[in-house]
């Protein structure tokens, strides 16, 4: 075997070897990116899920987030399992920029029963996420089985859409109540407060406000003590005479 062969015989090898790690990488790349892991949820404990999607506000998703995890610290009560559910797998884009990716895609994974839903305020909630048939249908199954439906800011619009707000009081974000009485002019929406609670729905103006209308929930379902220790944990002095809300009796 002369020079030239021997180059282009040990030529062939490399690119060979190359091309089959190139391969194996893709296959593992791809055996990686495919592989989805669930969150390991306890059975003894609230399962709540947070419907997200491309454009949900940070804060509204963030602030009932960390008061519900929170109560994972707390001794002697049933605490939350908290997790994301979308119509998608791959990661969500919120309207500040951060990437999530979800923990279920509720059009394909068995899903685990849900006790609490919460709707964070999306960037289009007042409009084209109302016409998602198949989100909305997700929100009229969940209800049929929910302990609380809960909603802040915008996300109000998504329960309205639903129907799960007939005939009982809510609240959305102050300065998008009167188109939310024009979209919905059968619906009691009030004002000058910050959240209402009719029945097991919980409808907030959402920002900053929703640590308070989650912690609101956690008064009704532990005790004021419990709730206090939880807000003292997130640095919130929590007195919930002092915020403006509507109980409906």
């Amino acid at each position: 075997m002369n020079n030239f062969t021997r180059l282009v015989f040990s030529f062939s090898i490399v690119f060979l070897i190359s091309c089959n790690t190139k391969q194996i990488e893709k296959e593992e790349k791809q055996t990686i990116t495919t592989t989805k892991e669930f969150p390991k949820l306890d059975p003894n404990r609230y399962n709540v899920a947070f419907l997200i999607m491309d454009g949900t506000y940070n804060t509204e998703l963030t602030a009932p987030f960390d008061i519900f995890q929170h109560t994972i610290f707390r001794k002697g009560i049933k605490a939350m399992n908290v997790f994301t559910v979308a119509d998608t797998d791959k990661p969500v884009t919120t309207f500040e920029g951060m990437k999530i990716i979800p923990d279920f895609n509720y059009l394909k994974d068995s899903l685990p029963k849900i006790d609490i839903l919460v709707v964070p305020s999306a960037e289009h909630h007042l409009d084209t996420d109302l016409d998602n048939e198949k989100m909305i249908a997700f929100v009229q199954k969940v209800d049929t089985e929910a302990q609380f439906v809960t909603s802040h800011c915008d996300g109000a619009f998504v329960l309205a859409k639903a129907g799960v707000l007939n005939n009982r009081v809510s609240t959305t974000f102050p300065s998008d109540i009167d188109k939310m009485r024009t979209m919905f002019p059968n619906l009691d929406i009030r004002k000058e407060v910050l959240f209402v609670h009719d029945g097991k729905y919980i409808t907030s103006a959402g920002g900053a406000r929703s640590f308070e209308a989650a912690l609101y929930l956690c008064e009704h379902l532990y005790d004021i003590e419990t709730t206090k220790a939880i807000a003292g944990g997130l640095v919130i002095d929590w007195d919930l005479s002092k915020v403006p809300h509507t109980i409906i009796k």
